[in-house]
């Protein structure tokens, strides 16, 4: 009995780091748990609220990498997933959730690498959107082979993968649509022009990567464990046509536009931004600032047309001032003439 009681009075000592030792999965469960948090998965998802945060938790204890980040910038990276609808499922490929090591600048002015998770799209995610706009007929994208790729006709920008496959070389890739008011577009891009492309906007890519290197990826069937263009190259590449074409030439509901957005924020800030809006400026057919409306005198029947061009005002040389031709003052004193009639004469005149 005594030992029992020695035993109660001693005071159990709190073990040392146990906030340090905390696991990741539970200061993400807290902050899941908030209030405010639980009420925007609601408004997004509705009666699937729960499913998705169970998937996001069973994503987030699988992932390290995802566990160096902090849980608030996970929870909103996955928020961005939920006001679209998509699951962040890495099986489903449909969204995902990629780390970043960005390069954050320490108070004391010293550069440091931080984990910084990023919502990004995948293929299937984009032609998911836009199955729900309900104005395409059919959507797909896929690989090609060497020996498919057939005619093009680069006046119309139809291309024709009629040809027979010789090969399981990867040669190229491909996005097709057709809207249901008969307009269609096909984009199709070389392996070459994909690993370049991917070379010059992709900010995941470390500056000792090729294009080269990438290239190679295209008929790699190596599995690893890395993500994006070193780790599955031809998922990325398949993305990236879909989204330039969509972006380019495709109907954009709201979640369309959005999705887009978001996912070059995830390239690089200024080239890949750049780049998607020169894209889109091309794809406009009038440009209003160049056309003006006018109404014809004769009909009055309002015509759009060019606007001409100003011509720019040339100075005009100052002229030298010329001297007055100086006149004749009429003395004061000096008679007027007139005629027999009474009229004032001139001097030019003769009296006669």
């Amino acid at each position: 009995m005594t030992n029992a009681s020695e035993q109660r009075q001693v005071p159990q000592q709190p073990q040392a780091g146990t906030q340090a030792a905390r696991r990741p999965v539970d200061t993400l469960k807290q902050v899941l748990g908030a209030e405010s948090v639980q009420a925007q998965f609601r408004n997004a998802l509705g009666a699937h609220k729960d499913a998705f945060v169970a998937s996001l938790v069973d994503l987030f204890s699988g992932d390290r990498q995802l566990q160096e980040c902090k849980p608030a910038d996970v929870v909103a990276e996955a928020l961005r997933a939920a006001t679209l609808h998509l699951p962040l499922n890495k099986a489903l490929g449909f969204s995902y959730i990629v780390v970043f090591r960005n390069a954050t600048r320490r108070p004391d002015g010293s550069w440091a690498r931080v984990a910084t998770p990023t919502f990004m799209l995948g293929y299937k995610g984009y032609i998911q959107l836009a199955m729900r706009t309900g104005q395409y007929r059919t959507i797909n994208a896929d690989v090609v082979y060497e020996g498919e790729l057939g005619r093009v006709d680069k006046l119309s920008g139809a291309i024709a993968f009629d040809g027979e496959r010789t090969g399981d070389k990867v040669v190229g890739y491909f996005c097709h649509f057709e809207l249901l008011n008969g307009f269609s577009k096909t984009l199709y891009m070389t392996v070459e022009e994909m690993a370049r492309y991917a070379r010059r906007y992709s900010p995941s890519l470390g500056r000792d990567v090729t294009w080269e290197q990438l290239a190679q990826k295209a008929n790699d069937q190596t599995l690893t464990r890395a993500v994006g263009w070193t780790g599955n190259f031809n998922d990325m590449a398949i993305k990236t046509v879909v989204r330039r074409l969509l972006g380019k030439y495709g109907y954009l509901s709201v979640e369309m536009q959005t999705a887009l957005a978001k996912d070059i924020e995830a390239d690089d800030p200024m080239a890949a931004r750049d780049e998607a809006l020169r894209e889109m400026e091309e794809a406009k057919t009038v440009d209003e600032a160049q056309f003006e409306e006018v109404i014809d005198a004769e009909t009055g029947e309002v015509i759009t047309k060019p606007k001409e061009e100003e011509q720019p005002q040339q100075p005009q040389a100052e002229q030298p001032a010329q001297p007055k031709p100086r006149q004749r003052k009429r003395a004061e004193a000096e008679p007027v003439q007139t005629d027999l009639g009474g009229n004032l004469m001139t001097e030019e005149e003769p009296p006669y």
